[in-house]
């Protein structure tokens, strides 16, 4: 298998004036800290839950996700009661999270360059938490989640109110990505969307 050139795919073309990053997968390693946790909860209540159902929901809250398991697996998962359990699993984790390189390597090139968000649909207490373990939180100006009221990936909400809080018009801000919820949503908002997949790696 020929070597991925992450040059090539982390390239800024020069017209972009502000960057913004997805976290979970993307600035740092906090996947299978997530689905640990995922795991985890499930088993407290006896039950199961495929970790393709997971992926193909990557980027989504968390009880957006629970609710369609319900729907998906025909479950009746108090989704209040769930969301609170997993979220407290996956925040006593994410103080051992690693950055995910040559990402969080971009974000601090280009700080002090151009202004630069987080977009995440994790909560807010997870993603400051994770920003702050891998040694990032002070880089972005401002950090959008899943506790700020508008609607998740898919949906462009979240990525064009980061770039009005970056003062950076939606047409010249770059997404770093890993998934499609979040890719999708990067081309709605009218933004450069790049996947970081072929060299962070995905799930």
């Amino acid at each position: 298998m020929a070597a991925v050139d992450s040059s090539s795919i982390l390239k800024v073309p020069i017209w972009v004036r502000g960057l913004i990053f997805d976290c979970d997968g993307t600035l740092a390693d906090t996947l299978p800290t997530h689905y640990a946790a995922w795991e985890e909860t499930f088993a407290a209540l006896g039950l199961a839950c495929p970790l393709e159902f997971l992926i193909r929901h990557n980027g989504k809250p968390t009880a957006l996700i629970v609710a369609l398991y319900n729907v998906e697996f025909g479950q009746q998962v108090d989704v209040e009661r769930f969301t609170a359990d997993k979220e407290r699993r996956t925040l006593a984790r994410l103080r051992r999270v690693r950055p995910m390189e040559p990402v969080a390597a971009l974000a601090r090139r280009y700080h002090g360059q151009m202004p630069m968000a987080v977009v995440s649909g994790s909560n807010r207490a997870n993603v400051e938490q994770t920003l702050r373990a891998i040694g990032v939180r002070e880089l972005f100006l401002a950090v959008l989640t899943a506790d700020d009221g508008l609607p998740p990936k898919p949906e462009p909400d979240l990525f064009l109110e980061a770039a009005c809080r970056i003062g950076i018009e939606p047409c010249y801000c770059q997404v770093f990505e890993d998934a499609d919820a979040g890719l999708e949503a990067a081309r709605r908002a009218g933004m450069l969307a790049t996947d970081v997949r072929p060299i962070v790696g995905g799930y």
